[in-house]
């Protein structure tokens, strides 16, 4: 018979842990930086909004299964979606590219 598989998990891999470190204690001290990250999020938003207008980009979007809504779900900006959070990422992602 096999060994168990354990269901240990192991410590996080140093380059995870600098990343997750950075996120969350980076001060950014330009205003030049947040302002351009603003515009940046604007863009991209406004971007995703037009792209609604596309048949090509709708037809990519909405739930697996037809009619579902999850409650307490990811809102889909500019639709009416309410989805699973992979979902909604994965309409937001096609919005915007």
């Amino acid at each position: 018979m096999s060994a168990p598989i354990s269901n240990v998990r192991p410590d996080p891999d140093k380059v995870l842990t600098d990343i997750v470190d950075y996120v969350c204690e980076y001060r950014v001290d330009s205003k030049l930086a947040l302002e351009t990250a603003r515009n940046c999020l604007i863009d991209t938003l406004g971007c995703g909004l037009e792209a609604l207008s596309y048949p090509a980009c709708t037809k990519l979007m909405g739930p697996i299964v037809p009619s579902t809504i999850v409650p307490n779900g990811a809102k889909v900006p500019g639709t009416q979606f309410q989805l699973d959070p992979v979902q909604a990422a994965f309409n937001i992602g096609a919005m915007i590219r």
